[in-house]
C-alpha cells in the first residue's frame, strides 16, 4: 500500500480533493486503486503489485490547479511526503525534456538550463530538511518554480521548432478547422467560420444519422457538406464507428450480445455513408474513442477486429481519402476504473503494429471538465504527450481542442491554468497550445471543439465565439494566427491577447 502525507502551508492539509486521481504502474498506465483521503493522509490500495505514482488535481500555486503525478514509489510501511514527491516528479520530467530536446545545444536556452539548477537547488533543500511541513513548503516552492519553467522550456522548444518548419514551408500546409453545429446553418455562423477555418468537421455520429434503425436522415450532413464545397473548405467528417453512449443510437444495444451481428450493421453502415459522401470528404475520422468507451463489453480481440475492419472498408470505398484512428481521453485515466477498455498509447501502437490500413492518427485534448481525461494539465505535460506520437512514424491530427472561457461549473470544479479560465486566459492558453502543436513536425491539423458557446457540451463555455457569435479574444487569436502562418511570418500568434477590442 502506498500512503502520502499530504500539507498546505506546512500544515496537514484539511481537505484533499481526490476528483480524478488515479493510480499508475509502468509506462504511466493506470491501475485499479482504492483511494482514500483524511486527516491530511492519502492511502491507495493498489491491486498491483510493485512500484506506482499517484496523479491528482493539486494547488500548485500561481502555475494553477492542474492534474500532477508523483514518481513511481516502492510500498512501504512509512508514509511518503506528497509534496516533496510532486516537486521530484516534475524536477526530473524537466530534466528528462531537456535532453530529449537538446537544450543544451542551444546558446539562447542559457536561461532557462540556468534556472533549471535554481530549481533543482529548492528541491534539494527540501530534502535535507527533517521537519515534514518545512520540507513540504520547499518542496511547494520548487514545484511551482519547475512547473513555471517547464512551460517556458516546452514554449521555447516549441518557437525553435516552429521556426525550422516555417523555413521549409511546412508550417503553412498545417489546416485549421473547426467542428460544425449541423443544426445550425444561419448565415452568420458559416461566415464567422470562414474566418478562421480551412476545412470543417462534419459530425456524422451513427445517433445523429440514424436515431431508428435503417431509417437515415442525411439533410443537415448534406447540407454542410455541399456549402463546404461550394465555398472552397474541406470536409472532415466522422466519426462513423464510436462507441461513446453519446454517440451510440438507442436500437443498436439490441445486438449487444451477438458481436456477429453488430459488425454486420458496423459494415452496412461504413458503406452507405462513406459511399454518399467519398467525392467530398477529404478525411475520415473512421474509429474514434474505442480506446476509451467499450459499451457493448467488446474484448480486446473484438476492439481491434472491428478497427482493422473499419479502416479497411473505407480505404477500399474512399482510397483518396485520409483514414484516421482517434483517440480520446489521451491520458488514459478511464483505465484505471474500466479495465476492459484500453490505454490510448497501447492502443495505438497496436494498430500500428497489427498492419491495419490507416493514414495517422487524431486526438482530442479538451480540458476544464471534471471527468476523466479533462482535468487540467500544464504546458509541458501536453507537449510531452504529443512527443509520444514521434515514435509510430505516422502524421497527427488533433480533431478536437478546447478549453473554457469561463470558471462556471463544470469548470471550476476541473482545476484552472494560472488562474481561474476567462476569456484572456483561454485567448493565451489557445496561444500557446497552438504553438506547441504546430511545432511538432508530423501535426498536420488542428480542429477546434467549437465554434460558440454551447450550453449542451460538457465545455459549454468552451467556443470561440458567445452565442450571438460575437468573437472572444481566442477567435482573434486563431484568426490572426492563421494569417500570419500563412504569410510565413514569425513570431507568436498576432498581438498579446486582450489587445483591441472584442468583436
Amino acid at each position: 500500500m502506498l500512503r502520502f502525507d499530504a500539507y498546505h502551508n506546512g500544515a496537514p492539509a484539511e481537505r484533499i480533493d481526490l476528483s480524478g486521481a488515479y493510480v499508475f504502474a509502468q509506462d504511466n498506465i493506470p491501475v485499479q486503486a482504492d483511494l482514500a483521503a483524511g486527516k491530511g493522509q492519502i492511502s491507495c490500495m493498489k491491486r498491483t503489485a510493485g512500484a506506482c505514482g499517484l496523479a491528482l488535481l493539486w494547488d500548485a500555486g500561481e502555475p494553477g490547479r492542474l492534474l500532477l503525478p508523483t514518481t513511481r514509489l516502492p510500498d512501504r510501511k512509512t508514509s511518503y511526503n506528497l509534496n516533496v514527491e510532486l516537486a521530484r516528479s516534475r524536477v526530473m520530467h524537466l530534466l528528462q525534456k531537456r535532453e530529449d530536446w537538446g537544450l543544451f545545444d542551444y546558446e539562447e536556452a542559457r536561461p532557462l538550463n540556468d534556472e533549471f539548477e535554481q530549481v533543482r537547488h529548492l528541491f534539494v533543500e527540501s530534502l535535507k530538511c527533517d521537519v515534514p511541513g518545512e520540507a513540504a513548503k520547499l518542496a511547494d516552492t520548487a514545484l511551482a518554480a519547475a512547473i513555471t519553467l517547464g512551460e517556458k522550456t516546452a514554449l521555447f522548444h516549441a518557437d525553435a521548432f516552429l521556426r525550422r518548419r516555417r523555413q521549409m514551408t511546412a508550417a503553412n500546409r498545417v489546416g485549421f478547422g473547426c467542428v460544425v453545429d449541423l443544426l445550425n446553418g444561419q448565415d452568420r455562423y458559416r461566415g464567422r467560420l470562414s474566418e478562421v477555418c480551412d476545412f470543417i468537421a462534419v459530425p456524422t455520429g451513427w445517433k445523429r444519422l440514424a436515431p431508428r434503425e435503417r431509417a437515415y436522415q442525411w439533410e443537415h450532413v448534406d447540407d454542410w457538406v455541399n456549402w463546404a464545397v461550394t465555398h472552397r473548405r474541406g470536409i472532415h467528417a466522422g466519426p462513423l464507428v464510436s462507441f461513446d453512449p453519446d454517440e451510440v443510437p438507442e436500437w443498436l444495444y439490441i445486438w449487444e450480445h451477438d458481436y456477429d451481428a453488430l459488425r454486420d450493421l458496423i459494415y452496412e453502415h461504413l458503406r452507405r455513408v462513406v459511399r454518399r459522401y467519398e467525392r467530398k470528404v477529404r478525411l475520415w475520422k473512421v474509429v474514434s474513442g474505442l480506446n476509451a468507451y467499450n459499451s457493448f463489453n467488446l474484448s480486446f480481440e473484438q476492439i481491434m477486429e472491428l478497427t482493422r475492419m473499419s479502416c479497411s472498408v473505407v480505404k477500399r470505398l474512399a482510397p483518396r481519402s485520409t483514414v484516421l484512428i482517434d483517440l480520446v481521453l489521451p491520458w488514459g485515466e478511464y483505465y484505471a476504473r474500466n479495465q476492459r477498455t484500453i490505454p490510448p498509447l497501447l492502443f495505438a501502437d497496436m494498430a500500428v503494429q497489427s498492419g491495419i490500413k490507416f493514414d495517422g492518427f487524431g486526438v482530442q485534448i479538451c480540458l476544464g471538465a471534471p471527468r476523466d481525461g479533462m482535468f487540467v494539465r500544464d504546458l509541458l505535460q501536453i507537449s510531452a504527450l504529443l512527443d509520444e506520437f514521434v515514435g509510430f512514424g505516422m502524421p497527427l491530427h488533433i480533431t478536437g481542442v478546447q478549453v473554457p472561457s469561463s470558471s462556471a461549473a463544470p469548470a471550476g470544479r476541473a482545476g484552472h491554468w494560472h488562474a481561474n479560465w476567462n476569456q484572456r486566459l483561454q485567448a493565451e492558453w489557445l496561444q500557446a497550445f497552438a504553438r506547441v502543436a504546430i511545432s511538432k513536425p508530423f501535426l498536420e491539423s488542428l480542429c477546434w471543439r467549437d465554434l460558440i458557446d454551447d450550453r449542451g457540451h460538457a465545455l459549454p463555455n468552451g467556443g470561440l465565439c458567445k452565442e450571438n457569435l460575437q468573437g472572444k479574444l481566442a477567435f482573434r487569436e486563431l484568426r490572426n494566427f492563421r494569417a500570419q502562418l500563412l504569410a510565413g511570418e514569425d513570431g507568436a500568434i498576432g498581438q498579446p491577447p486582450g489587445s483591441g477590442p472584442e468583436e
